[in-house]
């Protein structure tokens, strides 16, 4: 069983992601994320079929309209929203995901863990990217600290089920 620290490495390992629920709102969490992975060498992409344009980039309307496809989803959708992104993330062969969730249920569904489990995807259920994408800022380093100690960071990630 992989541990958070490595399955979270072979996510950001991956160059083209998308992040799933970014918001017209400027401050919230999923463009935030959007912002921090964009850096050389990755390809990030915008998802959200509300709108065209985030932070003067293409935002896509789901996860098929992306041209080449990506590797990995984040998503920072409403939990009850998670489900969709998962079988989208399924038929597209997209194997890795990953719920952000910090304090309450952030993007979390359980219905959407089983699923993706189920289907053999990497997920990671909880935590936020920007906890571990370098240089990681204090008040991420505060997030992931308490968060850890509060036992609602996972520990390991439970394999998928083939």
């Amino acid at each position: 069983m992989p541990t958070l620290i490595e399955a979270v490495q072979d996510f950001l390992a991956q160059r083209r992601i998308a992040v799933v629920g970014v918001s017209r709102k400027p401050n919230q969490a999923a463009n935030h994320v959007f912002k921090k992975l964009m850096r050389p060498g990755f390809e990030v992409f915008a998802v959200n079929p509300r709108t065209e344009e985030i932070a003067g980039a293409v935002c896509y309307p789901d996860l098929k309209s992306i041209p080449n496809g990506v590797s990995a989803v984040v998503i920072a959708t409403p939990p009850l929203a998670a489900e969709a992104v998962v079988r989208d993330c399924i038929e597209l062969g997209i194997s890795r995901v990953w719920f952000h969730r910090s304090f309450g249920s952030g993007s979390f569904s359980e219905d959407a863990l089983q699923i993706g489990r189920e289907a053999g995807l990497s997920v990671i259920p909880g935590g936020c990217p920007m906890m571990f994408c370098a240089p990681v800022d204090v008040a991420h380093q505060c997030f992931r600290w308490f968060l850890d100690l509060t036992g609602k960071l996972p520990k390991n990630i439970p394999p998928a089920t083939p």
